[in-house]
């Protein structure tokens, strides 16, 4: 299944993106915000993540984003949904080229809509690091709304545990 705009591609993802997830996944900036990143990132990493797609039940489901004329790989956004499936948690990233242009706030509307409309989800959640403002802008020009911190949540790379801040979005509420 795709789901696409005039610029980009949430698609399947293949074991040949491998080189390009390798290659994004260099940027600490990833491992940093997203602490189940490993730093480095081999090429063994993106097979396991790969084949953790390619095998994700109906719970799971993740998308490459890509471009939609050259179909290079512009990042990753995937929708875990709970048991009851009324439920959507979102998390993303954005290769560091990619970064600026809109991609990531295009693909969590694309993402967001079809979750609403086609899975009938009733609430779609995701979570940032209080200090990731960028990641928090890309939520809220999408319409969801911040409902808080939710204080010492997630263990990152450096040991520590982090503070994570809560988003939300109903239907109808997508901009």
């Amino acid at each position: 299944m795709e789901l696409r705009d005039d610029t980009i591609v949430l698609r399947s993802w293949r074991m040949d993106d491998a080189p390009a997830v390798v290659a994004a996944c260099q940027d600490p900036a990833l491992s940093h915000w997203i602490p189940w990143i490993p730093s480095p990132y081999s090429r063994e990493d993106a097979e396991t993540f790969l084949q953790g797609c390619l095998d994700s039940g109906d719970e799971r489901l993740p998308f490459a984003i890509a471009d939609v004329r050259t179909g290079a790989l512009l990042g990753s956004i995937e929708m875990r949904l709970d048991t009851q499936r009324v439920r959507g948690h979102i998390g993303y990233w954005v290769a560091e080229p990619a970064r600026g242009r809109g991609i990531c706030t295009r693909a969590l509307r694309l993402l967001a809509i079809w979750g609403h409309e086609s899975l009938e989800l009733q609430r779609l959640e995701l979570i940032t690091d209080p200090a990731n403002v960028a990641s928090q802008r890309v939520a809220e020009k999408v319409g969801f709304v911040r409902e808080g911190v939710l204080r010492c949540h997630l263990r990152h790379p450096d040991g520590r545990v982090r503070d994570s801040v809560m988003f939300s979005l109903l239907p109808g509420e997508v901009r």
